[in-house]
């Protein structure tokens, strides 16, 4: 019978919560400022894009290494290091008087990102015993549904109200406060094994983690082919009213809540049976998305669907990582599963567009689907031999 978690093991865990939601709000704020950002910097809304691609292949080309030149670093001090960083690029942007340094700050940013979700779940872990392990995974997950949620949403209202920089003035005023909460709450790790540069050859030899990371491409890459667009595609093929396409957005958010729980509940016991599942409900959402679009609320209800099913596969897929990998190899692995899940983000919303340009909007779903379908039998094939194969070792 598994124990409760004590509050030792919650106080560092909360405060990491916190910070995945910071580092995902810090993400996505830009896109609903980019209106005011670039009409201060008098500029097209197109040309002020460039910070939000520089920051998606900052995270891309610099995950690994970046993560194979601070891997010796003591982990407490590695993530007050890169929390201390985050937030003082997010004072840069706020004082940036041209948009080449704003640009510059959110490359700073994105390289604490790198390193943040290089090492959040492998330390999440390691703060709490391992039966709560699941739990430790599902709640820096919830950080990034809640980012969902709220982050976006939140940043633009501050950023009408108030003026877009001091929308990054309070992500870096509450990054500060736990900084320093985390400084006083976060247990001394020991640090594990060093991992060099001249390892990585093993770590590609780990056909399990090689498979991962495949299917991760090829789901971030459905993925973002239909969510890039899901806003035109809610107004322009389903046809609901902006305050209805917020409320769907806002649901995507809230079920991925629903899809951490599942996992923390569920995947322990039914490994294998999960990962099939979370897939193809991923599979299903995309597929009937535009079949649903004939009705608000059945639209609605599939984004819901859709919003659970992906992120239960993210915090699943995180928690395989870990388990095929050394504990000294799992932040390194955990960079190139990020750098991947971007590369696949940019890819993605690249097709989506061309989709959406050159056949139609309403057939993103069906584009997307095709691809995750493709990851959800490589998934089946790949773990169930891999499944065998531990079984007869």
């Amino acid at each position: 019978m598994k124990t409760k978690m004590t509050l030792r093991e919650w106080l560092p865990l909360i405060g990491m919560t916190i910070s995945a939601f910071l580092v995902n709000t810090s993400e996505f704020m830009p896109i609903g400022l980019l209106t005011d950002i670039s009409n201060e910097f008098h500029m097209t809304e197109a040309q002020a894009g460039v910070m939000i691609t520089a920051y998606s292949w900052t995270v891309t080309l610099l995950s690994l290494p970046l993560m194979l030149l601070v891997c010796r670093i003591q982990p407490k001090k590695l993530l007050l290091g890169t929390l201390s960083v985050f937030a003082v690029c997010q004072v840069l942007s706020v004082i940036s008087s041209g948009f080449t340094f704003l640009v510059l700050s959110r490359i700073g940013v994105a390289c604490a990102h790198s390193i943040f979700w290089a090492i959040a779940s492998p330390v999440a872990v390691r703060v709490v015993a391992k039966e709560h392990q699941s739990k430790a995974l599902s709640a820096i997950i919830t950080g990034t549904s809640i980012a969902m949620v709220l982050g976006m949403p939140l940043g633009r209202m501050i950023g009408l109200q108030i003026g877009w920089r001091m929308t990054f003035l309070c992500v870096a005023i509450v990054s500060f406060l736990v900084l320093g909460y985390l400084a006083f709450v976060f247990p001394k790790l020991e640090g594990t094994e060093s991992f060099s540069v001249g390892q990585l050859p093993e770590l590609f030899k780990n056909a399990r983690l090689m498979s991962i990371y495949v299917i991760t491409f090829l789901v971030a890459t459905g993925y973002y082919t239909s969510y890039s667009y899901i806003e035109p595609f809610l107004q322009k093929v389903a046809g609901l009213p902006s305050n209805w396409v917020t409320m769907a957005l806002m649901l995507f958010g809230v079920a991925g809540l629903g899809g951490s729980y599942l996992f923390s509940r569920y995947y322990d016991d039914h490994r294998y049976a999960f990962v099939q599942t979370v897939m193809i409900g991923v599979v299903a959402a995309l597929l009937l998305l535009y079949p649903s679009s004939v009705n608000m609320y059945t639209v609605i209800l599939v984004c819901a669907g859709w919003g659970l099913a992906i992120m239960a596969f993210q915090v699943s897929f995180q928690a395989e990582l870990i388990g095929c990998v050394s504990a000294a190899a799992s932040s390194v692995a955990m960079a190139i599963f990020s750098g991947i899940f971007n590369l696949g983000i940019g890819c993605g919303t690249w097709f989506g567009g061309t989709v959406y340009t050159k056949i139609s909007l309403k057939d993103i779903g069906f584009a997307g689907g095709v691809i995750v379908a493709v990851a959800t039998l490589i998934c089946m094939v790949r773990f169930r031999v891999g499944d065998k194969a531990e079984s007869a070792s």
